[in-house]
């Protein structure tokens, strides 16, 4: 493990959203966690999937449409969401939108 700080000053800077498109660009990673910057724009989805890990989903722009299992629900700035490992869920942009995803060790 590194002895120096991680520090970003603006997580929606670290990446421009494509147009018509999905881009995801790992900021950090460890031994013990993850953490994975998506941008989208409009319309643009990530469909229904797992994650083996437990992770935390915080919307730094715009707005997205979740699906979590059987619930659904809409995360704005400032939204933050615990998703455990194994349940099914999918993200679909309502606007041009900037997500960061933190992926959180099993154990």
């Amino acid at each position: 493990m590194s002895d120096k700080a991680a520090f970003f000053t603006d997580i929606a800077a670290e990446v421009e959203i494509p147009p018509s498109g999905t881009l995801s660009r790992v900021l950090y990673k460890d031994e013990r966690l993850r953490l994975v910057v998506f941008a989208f724009d409009a319309g643009q989805e990530l469909t229904e999937h797992t994650a083996s890990v437990p992770a935390v989903v915080q919307v730094v722009r715009g707005r997205l449409h979740l699906t979590l299992g059987s619930e659904e629900a809409t995360a704005e700035p400032g939204s933050w969401i615990r998703m455990p490992a194994g349940l099914p869920h999918s993200v679909r942009a309502l606007e041009p939108s900037v997500m960061l995803l933190t992926m959180l060790p099993s154990g």
